[in-house]
């Protein structure tokens, strides 16, 4: 596998097609950062990290609306990929749905949002959009 970030999303993605209420990916620790900024966003209803074997899974609980049974992600969308990375300074932070959804970026601070990224006033590559 040449880009296990777009497998993650491809995996959350199909599941939410298919109206599952948990999957399971693979573990690494850019996995489970983008994880934790799902979760405190409210995109995600719950995680946990499983530690079996040399790398461990993420089984992750879907949040859906209970009336509607629509999901709170509608779109996941990879920006940056191994063969063209996209990176961004702080001054030209992307606007995702114009504040609605969110950027997620890889930093020299770690894995982060576009809007905690542009009040720290630094750049980084950019990951994904999700809304």
């Amino acid at each position: 596998m040449t880009d296990p970030i777009a497998d993650y999303l491809t995996r959350l993605r199909n599941a939410i097609k298919a109206h599952h209420r948990v999957v399971e990916v693979p573990s690494s620790k850019l996995k489970k950062e983008i994880t934790k900024i799902l979760f405190e966003k409210g995109y995600i209803l719950n995680y946990k990290f499983v530690e079996d074997g040399p790398r461990g899974t993420i089984k992750i609980a879907l949040k859906y609306d209970p009336v509607n049974k629509v999901s709170a992600i509608q779109k996941l969308i990879r920006i940056s990929s191994p063969g063209l990375r996209r990176y961004t300074g702080y001054k030209d932070m992307p606007r995702v749905l114009n504040g609605l959804g969110i950027a997620i970026l890889s930093t020299s601070k770690g894995v982060m949002t576009n809007k905690e990224a542009s009040d720290l006033k630094i750049g980084g590559e950019v990951l994904c959009y999700i809304y």
